[in-house]
């Protein structure tokens, strides 16, 4: 067997070369469903994270139209959801728009009402664009605008619609579908009665657990995810600003705040966080790398990523993905206005697996050179 990697030729790695004798010795053992470790031990233990994903960029000027054209070919209660779906040309097999998350853009045009479902798969929102969403989580309805980023954690009842007043929204969804498949532990089920009914206040769960610092003295909370189903852009792009007047960041990540369970300040869902970083004018960030997968929406602004060596140049509502354990790093076009990133992540099941780790790229000024 040919070592691929002049590494693996070292005492503790695989470096049995082949012979006619072990190749007739494999045929055997394939003949019992088995085979030898060291014919694929240093695949299956690679010295580091090898990404099975490609960087992508999902550019919103291409997509927009086409999402909306499935207004008038598709009715939301025949699709289930009303949705394009972001595809990784690396993780086709499993529709993942990168590592194990997967993404896309569903549409809603004022009036439309999508029937209730849940799902073991854990899944979250962002607006992009217009007016009158809502969703309704295990009967708790919040209304939804631009920018707005809103939960609907695995096990809950959840559905989505538009009031009549509202205008054809569109928003961003990403769930941890491919995970769960991976797994083998996904579950589907449709609402008995098509749609909720409840009798509890809209955005009851904003007006108890919304208040930065503040938790209601008599609610209780035993659920594994957040009491808070909705964290506004107006309080988090508020707080991103006060927090860039008396820090100065990251310098990987430029100024950023996770999303988090008020009750326990841990991630707002199991197994996906999510976080908004703010990149000052002018500021460009140094690259690193880490185990996880992310995800990002431009929330506002412009600038360009380098990711693995190459440039996306990015504005408003684009899309793109930075795959697990490959350099990233971030730069705002503008001198006077800041650029925001909406991001969902892995990141806490690589935590709670004793998987996560992270690395600066110490080379030429942590910079990464671009390929051409």
């Amino acid at each position: 067997m040919a070592n691929a990697d002049p590494r693996d030729d070292v005492l503790g790695r695989a470096r049995v070369k082949d012979s006619a004798e072990l190749t007739a010795y494999y045929e055997e053992l394939a003949e019992l469903e088995t085979g030898a470790l060291w014919t694929v031990a240093n695949d299956i233990e690679p010295w580091e994270p090898t990404p099975k994903s490609d960087p992508v960029i999902w550019r919103y000027a291409d997509l927009r139209e086409q999402v909306i054209r499935s207004i008038d070919l598709v009715r939301p209660e025949d699709a289930g959801r009303r949705v394009i779906y972001l595809r990784n040309p690396k993780r086709k097999d499993v529709s993942a728009a990168c590592g194990w998350l997967y993404s896309g853009i569903q549409v809603m045009k004022q009036g439309e009402r999508a029937g209730a479902h849940n799902h073991a798969a854990s899944a979250l929102r962002f607006i992009m664009e217009g007016s009158g969403a809502y969703t309704i989580v295990d009967g708790h309805k919040v209304t939804l605008g631009a920018r707005d980023f809103v939960l609907t954690p695995n096990g809950t009842w959840h559905e989505h619609g538009i009031e009549e007043t509202g205008t054809t929204c569109l928003w961003q969804d990403g769930l941890d579908i491919p995970l769960t498949n991976a797994l083998e532990a996904n579950f589907y089920a449709v609402h008995p009665d098509d749609y909720q009914s409840s009798n509890l206040p809209v955005n009851d769960s904003i007006a108890a657990w919304g208040a930065p610092g503040l938790l209601p003295a008599t609610e209780t909370w035993d659920k594994p995810y957040s009491p808070l189903l909705k964290f506004s852009w107006e309080q988090t792009y508020e707080a991103l600003s006060n927090y860039a007047k008396v820090t100065d960041g990251s310098p990987y990540d430029g100024v950023m705040m996770r999303y988090v369970n008020p009750y326990t300040g841990g991630d707002p869902m199991l197994t996906m966080g999510a976080a908004m970083q703010m990149l000052r004018p002018g500021e460009a960030t140094k690259a690193h790398r880490h185990t996880g997968n992310i995800i990002y929406n431009v929330a506002k602004g412009s600038g360009h990523s380098i990711i693995g060596g190459k440039r996306f140049d990015w504005k408003e509502n684009d899309i793109f993905c930075v795959p697990a354990w490959m350099w990233h790093e971030h730069a705002n076009a503008s001198a006077s206005e800041d650029a925001c990133l909406f991001q969902f992540n892995d990141l806490p099941v690589m935590k709670k697996l004793g998987f996560y780790k992270e690395q600066a790229l110490v080379d030429n000024d942590g910079h990464q050179i671009v390929a051409d």
